[in-house]
């Protein structure tokens, strides 16, 4: 019991030295194999909304120690909505390229084999599949996403709304990067967490001169 007595306050050292999991308040994205091109080509014929040079996407990751904010300064890419205002193709391109985070040695790690591998696979896109309307402007967004050369299909849900001609479109989950194959573990003492979450924050526009 003499050695228990010490065990109880270091582990609660541990407990206030370990940083929390950004990943615990947000909901999971669900991830299934790759679905292709399963939207109609009909659909094609609803407007094409750009994504506006002010839409950001970004990402938290964390390990024991702590936690790093970066995204991509380069997206673009087309949506499609129907006269009603639903989402009913389209596609999201990130340039890997442009990964930024909130430490730049961190970014050249982020950028290299251990993580995105950007030499190799510049660019990841998002490529709409499903979109329902849950009410109140809530919704759940599913497509393609290729990650590092990998294809899984997520499902998350997003808010939407209409701003004057231009569609506001955002949502916070997490995915687990493993899925993607990013297995880098980080140090033995200080392991990288699954869990990286993401933050989307995109606004869709008419007006060809708002993109890229």
């Amino acid at each position: 019991m003499k050695h228990a007595s010490f065990l109880v306050p270091a582990l609660a050292a541990f407990a206030l030295v370990a940083c929390e999991n950004p990943a615990d308040s947000t909901t999971t994205a669900t991830v299934s194999e790759a679905q292709g091109d399963s939207k109609e080509s009909s659909t094609a014929e609803d407007p094409a909304y750009a994504i506006s040079h002010s839409s950001t996407v970004g990402f938290v990751g964390s390990k024991v120690t702590g936690s790093h904010e970066g995204g991509f300064k380069t997206v673009h890419g087309h949506l499609h909505i129907s006269e009603e205002g639903d989402l009913t193709g389209g596609s999201i391109e990130i340039d890997m390229t442009s990964t930024w985070s909130d430490n730049d040695k961190l970014t050249e790690h982020l950028k290299n084999e251990d993580f995105f591998d950007v030499e190799n696979h510049p660019t990841a896109t998002f490529s709409l599949t499903s979109y329902a309307d849950k009410g109140d402007g809530n919704y759940r967004i599913s497509g393609d996403f290729m990650l590092r050369g990998v294809t899984k299909n997520i499902s998350f849900p997003a808010t939407a709304q209409k701003d004057g001609e231009d569609y506001k479109v955002q949502a916070e989950f997490d995915i687990n990067r493993k899925d993607w194959g990013i297995e880098y573990a980080g140090k033995a003492d200080d392991l990288i967490r699954d869990e990286v979450v993401i933050k989307l924050d995109l606004i869709i526009s008419p007006d060809a001169h708002h993109s890229h």
